[in-house]
């Protein structure tokens, strides 16, 4: 599959919509940026990548095999392939964070960010043309803002630096692994995988919702991506309607 080098972008994920409105983009190609100086987080936030220092991947997917209204599956597979990827460096203490950010122990090691491109037939029928999924993973930075309440690298780990293009080269292949198993298995092994590495599963956590903080036990994920707690009552909330509160 095609893998693309940039020394620098602002951002991994505007590039490939570049490259899809520009008809250069092909299924399976990955983008990795040196750095990158405005990179897109979850919710509008900046995810920025120290020169040389991170992963900064975004890859191209033609996802037309999954329905618009199943969009979860393929955040877990980015989510899998993110945790099989880091766990084989940092062990066993890697986990998902619900939806799909990267967790060593209590610290967050990387994210995903998935925008799409959907077109509409002649019947006006609306169908998934491109996935972009954008996967950023600290790797040798060992310095990060104040802001950023509790971030870890592969480096900080492990001791060890690390070539961040052949790692991203990796996780590439592992994504790319991962989404044909989706196409050609279906979902349930990586659904299973994605909520045995649940971070703070069956694990009492505090949550916020509107202005209202909680104390709930994680009890898993549904299929559809919408967290499940018990407090009190078993409740399942959508992305963004809840807040986590760490240490």
């Amino acid at each position: 599959m095609p893998f693309i080098e940039l020394q620098s972008v602002d951002s991994t994920n505007n590039y490939a919509r570049e490259q899809i409105h520009a008809g250069l983009a092909q299924h399976g190609m990955g983008i990795f940026a040196h750095q990158q100086l405005a990179g897109k987080g979850q919710r509008g936030k900046i995810w920025l990548t120290e020169k040389a220092g991170n992963i900064a991947l975004s890859i191209l997917v033609k996802p037309q095999t999954i329905p618009l209204n199943a969009q979860f599956q393929l955040s877990a597979v980015a989510a899998v392939a993110a945790q099989i990827f880091f766990s084989g460096y940092a062990g066993d203490d890697t986990k998902i964070k619900w939806p799909n950010d990267l967790y060593w122990q209590d610290r967050k090691a990387g994210g995903i960010l998935i925008e799409s491109v959907i077109s509409s037939r002649v019947s006006e029928v609306s169908f998934w043309e491109w996935a972009i999924i954008g996967i950023g993973i600290n790797v040798n930075q060992t310095s990060f803002p104040p802001d950023l309440p509790n971030p870890v690298s592969m480096k900080q780990i492990t001791g060890k630096t690390f070539d961040p293009v052949l790692l991203a080269k990796e996780l590439h292949s592992i994504f790319l692994q991962q989404f044909d198993e989706l196409n050609t298995r279906g979902f349930s092994a990586i659904y299973e995988h994605y909520l045995v590495n649940l971070y703070k599963r069956n694990e009492r956590v505090r949550l916020r919702k509107d202005n209202r903080a909680f104390e709930a036990m994680i009890m898993g994920v549904g299929e559809t991506g919408r967290l499940i707690a018990e407090h009190g009552i078993v409740e399942e909330f959508d992305f963004g309607t809840v807040e986590w509160m760490l240490k």
